[in-house]
């Protein structure tokens, strides 16, 4: 039987550190820092986000917030070893079932739940008449006055940009975070549960895989359905820089680093330096969000409540298909709880990533993934509790 140290090169963490444990407070200090400084200097982030690669006339990549973005994800992907992940896969129900719900259910749920709330139900709450400038889609030079999706090309200080209901930016981004199934922090929550470590790392890796084919057409898909269309070569791009570039040099750095300096050396020394190096960068990048989009939060607090209950629902839901499927399946509890985290959390990483360089930094869009963020931890902790005062109801209590 595979070690769990062939697929990745530390063991999951013992419980939550001091940055995962107080995340949600993190991020609530980053939203009031950001509104600060765009209060105090308000053309700092807007700077540094000007500070980019053109396509044209259309900036396609903020380099300071890819830069802050590779470091969410290099940690990540450095640890994971993926030529095993078929040799250590055996156990293929718990598997199956994770890739059904994670890429099959979720997005189609998250969009449907998204559009319920936002777009009907807090729809007079977001303001019908309310507007979002985006990015204007990579790949198209659209003149001023014309059409794309629900969205209108617009000049906002000289540069094109796409002008659309901001309800539906807030949809776009939880369609991105609906298809981006959790690789990091599940490996703390498995723990916490007393799950499978084995198969939770498998998850990641293979998760990690499935994402540089699938996130790219869901997300295509359910983008344009819900009227905000991007071309597949943003998509492409978006997936390449912020998946397939931090995995590539994740896996080669490892497998120097342990050529030339040892598995010891690399686990013990060079993983833990990197271990607060994810969420570093995604609170510099939270900071500089915020420091866009303080205005639309002090004009409109609740804003923050009405996408973060539509996503609250959404994680409750996938997590309960997934428990209840496990149990249908005659999964053990040490199987059955990692597959409902892994199908219930997100990689917001990925998310914020996405929707950053797909629609702006200052977007709902990038808002919405931030909320996702937000709630993260304190919902899978109740999950984890859930979890374990449920032990019973599997073949296998927890060990």
């Amino acid at each position: 039987m595979m070690t769990t140290e062939a697929i990745v090169t530390v063991q999951p963490a013992k419980g939550l550190s001091l940055f995962e444990k107080y995340l949600s407070v993190w991020v609530i200090l980053c939203i009031v820092a950001g509104i600060v400084l765009g209060k105090v200097a308000p053309g700092f982030a807007k700077y540094l986000d000007g500070m980019a690669i053109y396509v044209g006339e259309a900036p396609v990549v903020s380099i300071p917030i890819a830069v802050c973005l590779f470091f969410m994800m290099y940690p990540i992907m450095v640890k994971i070893d993926f030529g095993e992940v078929i040799k250590a896969g055996k156990n293929a129900k718990p598997v199956a079932l994770t890739l059904f719900v994670n890429w099959a259910i979720k997005p189609f749920t998250m969009y449907a739940i998204s559009v319920f709330f936002l777009g009907t139900l807090f729809y007079g709450f977001i303001g019908p008449e309310a507007m979002d400038y985006v990015k204007m889609p990579l790949g198209l030079n659209l003149p001023v006055g014309a059409s794309h999706g629900v969205g209108k090309v617009v000049l906002v200080n000289g540069i094109k940009t796409l002008e659309v209901p901001l309800w539906r930016s807030y949809l776009a981004g939880c369609i991105l975070l609906g298809i981006a199934p959790c690789t990091a922090m599940v490996l703390v929550w498995g723990f916490l549960a007393r799950g499978n470590d084995g198969h939770t790392l498998v998850m990641v890796a293979i998760n990690s895989l499935t994402m540089l084919f699938l996130y790219g057409p869901l997300g295509g898909f359910l983008l344009g359905v819900g009227r905000l269309p991007v071309p597949w070569q943003a998509l492409v791009l978006s997936i390449g820089i912020y998946v397939a570039l931090p995995l590539l040099a994740g896996y080669i750095s490892r497998k120097l680093l342990i050529q030339a300096q040892g598995e010891e050396w690399f686990k013990e020394k060079f993983l833990h330096v990197l271990t607060p190096v994810t969420i570093i960068a995604l609170l510099v990048t939270l900071v500089l969000l915020f420091s866009f989009k303080g205005e639309v939060i002090v004009a409109n607090p609740l804003t923050i409540l009405w996408i973060a209950i539509p996503l609250f629902i959404q994680t409750n839901l996938i997590f309960w298909l997934a428990y209840g499927l496990s149990r249908v399946l005659r999964l053990s509890y040490e199987d059955a709880a990692p597959s409902a985290m892994i199908g219930a959390s997100n990689h917001f990483e990925v998310a914020i990533a996405t929707s950053t360089m797909l629609f702006g930094l200052s977007s709902g869009a990038a808002l919405a993934t931030v909320v996702g963020v937000l709630i993260e931890v304190p919902v899978m902790l109740m999950l984890v509790k859930f979890c374990l005062n449920t032990t019973h109801w599997f073949s296998g209590g927890a060990r």
